[in-house]
């Protein structure tokens, strides 16, 4: 299939725990709760084992959901030994921009055994967005998507898929992405590439020590489904393809878009 995207009569394309919705009137969306407790626990990959941080003991973490015109309050509580912040990507922060995330930019970050409260809302926004830690390199593991959906009624301008899946790049270190960093910035060099490149968490089959940790998606022939892409990678342009489908670009980000289609 070409370089970059996905296409077929079978798949369309979106680039990029605790819930409690109180209902409110619908025009303006409804308020949904989330709660963060960055913590570290155990993964394996590629045969290596290590202690990382994440969200809810998810990697990678959880999905926020959201329509256009909800209210957002996520707690997110630092259980970590490291300061924390969280960066909603993409996210217009229309007179919020206190919960922007960018650690001693738009406010210090979470220490360790303290709690900050984001809160904001989702104003002209609909696609798939991904919110990530914005202090040195602790994004390697923390992060997940945002999905936002048009305000309740509103259909997609295209066919309703038959199933949504979001599909997340990023990328696995065997050391510690932080000692990683630190490196670095005492040499001048560049840091030290990743070992491997990952779909939801799994590296692919052809890395070492990794046939049993792919991600699979099981689809259905003639079906089609809306897979929402996010590039959480650290530094690096990511390519994707499925072989011998052709695949339908519908949305950038946060914008709709006249529909490209991409052929194998």
């Amino acid at each position: 299939m070409g370089d970059f995207l996905l296409s077929s009569p079978a798949f369309l394309v979106f680039f990029s725990f605790f819930t409690f919705c109180q209902l409110v009137d619908p025009v303006f969306g409804i308020t949904r709760h989330y709660k963060f407790d960055v913590k570290l626990h155990n993964v394996t990959r590629l045969c290596h084992t290590r202690s990382v941080v994440s969200v809810n003991g998810q990697f990678p973490g959880p999905r926020i959901v959201a329509r256009e015109g909800d209210q957002l309050l996520i707690k997110v509580v630092n259980h970590v030994p490291n300061n924390v912040s969280i960066h909603w990507h993409g996210i217009r922060q229309l007179r919020s921009g206190w919960a922007d995330g960018p650690a001693y930019v738009t406010q210090c970050p979470i220490q360790t055994g303290q709690s900050y409260v984001c809160n904001f809302t989702i104003i002209g926004q609909r696609g798939t967005l991904f919110w990530h830690a914005h202090i040195s390199w602790l994004r390697a593991t923390l992060y997940g998507p945002i999905i936002i959906l048009p305000k309740r009624g509103v259909p997609y301008p295209f066919a309703k898929p038959y199933k949504e899946v979001p599909i997340v790049f990023g990328e696995w270190f065997n050391a510690d992405p932080e000692a990683v960093i630190i490196q670095a910035l005492q040499t001048g060099g560049g840091p030290n590439v990743s070992d491997a490149y990952t779909i939801n968490g799994l590296p692919g089959p052809l890395y070492n020590c990794s046939a049993k940790d792919t991600f699979k998606l099981k689809v259905k022939p003639g079906k089609t489904y809306l897979l929402r892409l996010v590039n959480a990678a650290l530094n690096d342009e990511l390519f994707f393809s499925i072989a011998n489908h052709t695949l339908t670009v519908v949305d950038v980000d946060d914008k709709h878009v006249k529909l490209h289609i991409f052929c194998a």
